[in-house]
């Protein structure tokens, strides 16, 4: 009798029965990626990364790269989208990235995804999958505006879905919570606006590429990584 043989997606790299993905992480603010993007890196044993991260990390080095980023952050300006490129390329360069990585919050424009393409095509190399986790507008606003946050401890809560054990009060500290300005209604429609306008092209853009796959990010986190799961093949 014939053995079952495994077939994996076309565009993993197997070498020595280890499985390399490059993914991107894409989605509005508060729809859950991030959260999909540590899950993901747990269970593949890849880095999650944050263009955040990396910025705070080479400042806090002190490396070249860094200097120049800091330049830029402390005159109050956006850190171009080369430099921003290079720091990423840097950091997916390190023995920890060997197996792949997952990006998360970077490219945010087609420009800054037209250079990550460019200079990841002179290495020879590509991003594999793009994942978006879809939520509605309205869920969303519904969802980051139940937030409550300690900012004693840093514990955070949800009125709905993990809610405190005394209204308006820590569990952990007994301080009171608060509703922090970035969950606020009118500033989460202003992030989703400005989401709309920046980041959502980037799902035409990795459309043409054959690379996207779309994910109900309104279900149970749970379900949403088995559907992740079930997209990466394993």
């Amino acid at each position: 009798m014939a053995s079952a043989v495994t077939l994996w997606p076309l565009n993993f790299v197997i070498k020595e029965g280890i499985i390399r993905m490059k993914i991107i992480m894409l989605g509005a603010p508060g729809a859950g990626k991030g959260t999909q993007a540590q899950m993901i890196a747990e269970q593949y044993h890849i880095p999650h990364i944050s263009t955040g991260d990396i910025f705070r990390a080479n400042i806090k080095n002190g490396t070249e790269l860094g200097k120049k980023a800091k330049a830029f952050m402390d005159k109050g300006q956006l850190v171009p989208d080369e430099l921003t490129v290079q720091l990423l390329l840097d950091r997916v360069a390190q023995d920890d990235c060997k197996d792949g990585y997952v990006l998360d919050g970077f490219p945010r424009t087609i420009p800054q995804a037209d250079v990550l393409d460019q200079e990841l095509t002179k290495l020879g190399d590509k991003v594999d999958y793009a994942i978006n986790v879809d939520v509605p507008d309205e869920n969303i606003i519904h969802r980051m505006s139940g937030r409550r946050a300690c900012l004693k401890c840093g514990a955070t809560y949800h009125i709905e879905h993990i809610p405190p054990k005394k209204e308006g009060i820590c569990d952990k500290c007994g301080s009171e919570l608060v509703q922090r300005e970035d969950d606020k209604p009118e500033t989460v429609k202003n992030r989703l606006s400005v989401y709309h306008e920046q980041t959502q092209p980037l799902i035409e853009y990795y459309t043409r590429k054959n690379i996207l796959k779309t994910v109900d990010g309104t279900r149970d986190m749970k379900d949403v990584f088995s559907d992740i799961i079930t997209i990466l093949g394993r």
